[in-house]
């Protein structure tokens, strides 16, 4: 299987995970679907969860945890402004994953979530 098979774009990745989520709330996911992934993404937003340290389930090798955005006053130099935050954290298996590597694609990550147009560029 080449790269290009395996990297997805965000669209595709939006398609399939709303397929999903259609076959999940009619509750007829088998349990095959849910096997041999790498990487989870958890949220506790919706229902009110402000931080979490999300737990990697083996064999996984990683899993990232959102939690509720909110509304804060940073200061932009001048003056305090209004800027919407949204906590993440990543946990993953130091056996499978550098240290560093998880670092910059956190900082990725937030970079991208920072500004939605990155995503089409």
């Amino acid at each position: 299987m080449s790269t290009e098979e395996l990297v997805k774009g965000i669209l595709q990745l939006a398609e399939e995970s709303a397929a999903l989520t259609a076959v999940a709330r009619d509750k007829n996911l088998s349990f095959d679907v849910l096997q041999g992934a790498t990487f989870t993404i958890s949220s506790l937003g919706g229902i009110g969860g402000t931080a979490f340290a999300p737990i990697v389930n083996a064999p996984e090798v990683a899993i990232l945890g959102f939690s509720r955005t909110k509304v804060v006053p940073v200061f932009d130099g001048d003056s305090f402004v209004p800027r919407t935050l949204l906590p993440f954290s990543l946990s993953y298996d130091h056996r499978a994953i550098d240290g560093a590597a998880a670092a910059r694609f956190t900082t990725c990550l937030a970079s991208i979530l920072s500004d939605l147009r990155k995503i089409i560029l």
